[in-house]
């Protein structure tokens, strides 16, 4: 019987679902470093108590692990997501108005989102950014698919209200 213990299949859990939890908690976290020691924290955990999580149980273990200690730091501290506003490396070609326009767009896209309620927010980013389905967002936060559809559903007209284009 296999058993998270074993390196093989701890390290295949570890390379199939850290990139995923890592982008969930960002999402939360708006911080990289933060949801990296998270991410880190979560899966030290798993090893810690290997012998007592099937690798059946140990992606839905390291998502609850990783989202509590978010819940721990959110009490210390106020959230706020930030987009990493890299500018493509072929702006050069590209006409100043436009480069202002696209800035202009991210700041009201980012704070747009910074308005969002943080359950919207990640499952916005989650289906969006990630490509995930609503039935793995459900998953991951423990609700009902119903539940992310209504939230994708609120997500997008907040959005669309506060931005022209969407």
């Amino acid at each position: 019987m296999s058993n998270v213990c074993e390196d093989q299949i701890f390290s295949s859990i570890f390379k199939a679902h850290s990139k995923t939890v890592f982008n969930y908690i960002y999402y939360k976290f708006g911080n990289a470093e933060k949801a990296n020691d998270a991410v880190q924290e979560a899966f030290v955990k798993l090893w810690e108590n290997c012998a007592k999580v099937s690798p059946e149980k140990a992606k839905s273990y390291v998502y609850t692990v990783a989202n509590n200690l978010y819940l721990n730091v959110i009490k210390a501290e106020k959230v706020r997501l930030k987009y990493a506003n890299s500018v493509d490396d072929h702006s050069s070609n590209l006409s100043p108005e436009f480069l202002m326009e696209e800035k202009q767009y991210r700041e009201k896209l980012e704070n747009a989102l910074n308005e969002l309620p943080e359950n919207q927010r990640t499952t916005f980013l989650l289906n969006r950014i990630d490509g995930k389905k609503y039935a793995e967002i459900a998953e991951m936060e423990g609700v009902s698919i119903k539940a992310i559809e209504k939230r994708m559903h609120l997500a997008l007209k907040s959005l669309r209200e506060q931005i022209d284009g969407i």
